[in-house]
C-alpha cells in the first residue's frame, strides 16, 4: 500500500508538470506570440527580402530592432560596429587603395539595397583584421510603423562579405556574401545581447517565406527562416 502511495506521489507531479508544459507550449505561447505580433504592426507588413535598384532580389531581412536612431547607433557602437561611409568617388578610391595595399578600411561604404521603395537609412560594418575583402555588414531601414513602446522600428539585413569579385549578374566589381546568413544573424544578435542594451529578445519562426535564393550579385544564400527581434532599452 505504501508503495502505491509512493508511486502516486511521484506520478501526480509528473502529470501536472507535463500538463503545464503542453498548455504552455501549445496554447499559451502561441496566443502570446499572436498578441505580440498584434502589438508590433510593423511585423505584419515587413517584407522578408530587399531589392536592388533594378528590381532584382537583394539580401534577406533577418533582424529587427525597436528604438530611436540615437539608441540604435549607440547600440551598434557598443557592439563594436562602425558606421559605413556613404558611396562616393572618394570612398571608391579608398576601397581600391585598401584592396591593393591590403590595409583595413573599417568604415567602407556598402552598396545600396531597397526596402519599401527606398535605400537603407543606416549601414554599419565590422572589419575582419586587415583584410578589406572580408567584413561583416548590416543595413537598416526605418519602418513607418512604431514598436510597442511607440519608438521607431528598424528592419535589418546582416550578411558577411567573404570576398571581392565580379557580380554574377552584372559583371561589376562587388563583394560576395557567405551563403550562411543565419550564422551572421546569430553572431550579431549575440553581440547585441552581450551589450546589455537589448530587452525582450526572441526569434520569430518562419518569417522568411523562402528559405534559400540568390541575391542581386548572384550569390546563393540559405536560412532557417527566423527573424531575430529585440527592443533597445531606454
Amino acid at each position: 500500500m505504501s508503495r502505491r502511495r509512493t508511486l502516486s506521489s511521484i506520478a501526480e507531479p509528473l502529470v501536472a508538470g507535463l500538463t503545464f508544459y503542453l498548455c504552455l507550449a501549445y496554447l499559451l505561447l502561441p496566443v502570446g506570440w499572436h498578441v505580440y505580433v498584434e502589438r508590433h504592426p510593423a511585423l505584419s507588413n515587413l517584407p522578408f527580402i530587399t531589392a536592388t535598384s533594378d528590381g532584382h532580389p537583394g539580401d534577406p531581412i533577418n533582424i529587427a530592432l525597436g528604438g530611436s536612431k540615437t539608441q540604435l547607433e549607440q547600440l551598434m557602437k557598443k557592439a563594436g560596429w562602425y558606421p559605413a561611409d556613404p558611396l562616393s568617388l572618394r570612398s571608391d578610391v579608398e576601397i581600391a587603395e585598401a584592396t591593393v595595399l591590403g590595409r583595413p578600411y573599417q568604415d567602407a561604404p556598402v552598396s545600396s539595397l531597397y526596402l519599401w521603395g527606398r535605400k537603407e537609412d543606416l549601414a554599419f560594418e565590422q572589419p575582419v583584421g586587415d583584410n578589406p575583402r572580408e567584413r561583416h555588414h548590416i543595413r537598416f531601414w526605418k519602418s513607418d510603423q512604431l514598436d510597442k513602446l511607440g519608438r521607431p522600428f528598424w528592419a535589418g539585413s546582416v550578411t558577411f562579405d567573404k570576398s571581392v569579385g565580379l557580380s554574377h549578374t552584372t559583371g561589376q566589381i562587388t563583394h560576395h556574401i557567405d551563403g550562411d546568413i543565419d550564422a551572421e544573424r546569430d553572431r550579431l544578435f549575440n553581440q547585441l545581447i552581450a551589450t546589455g542594451m537589448l530587452i525582450d529578445t526572441q526569434y520569430r519562426n518562419d518569417f522568411q517565406k523562402e528559405k534559400s535564393g540568390y541575391n542581386g550579385g548572384g550569390d546563393p544564400w540559405h536560412s532557417d527562416g527566423r527573424l531575430a527581434l529585440g527592443q533597445i532599452s531606454n
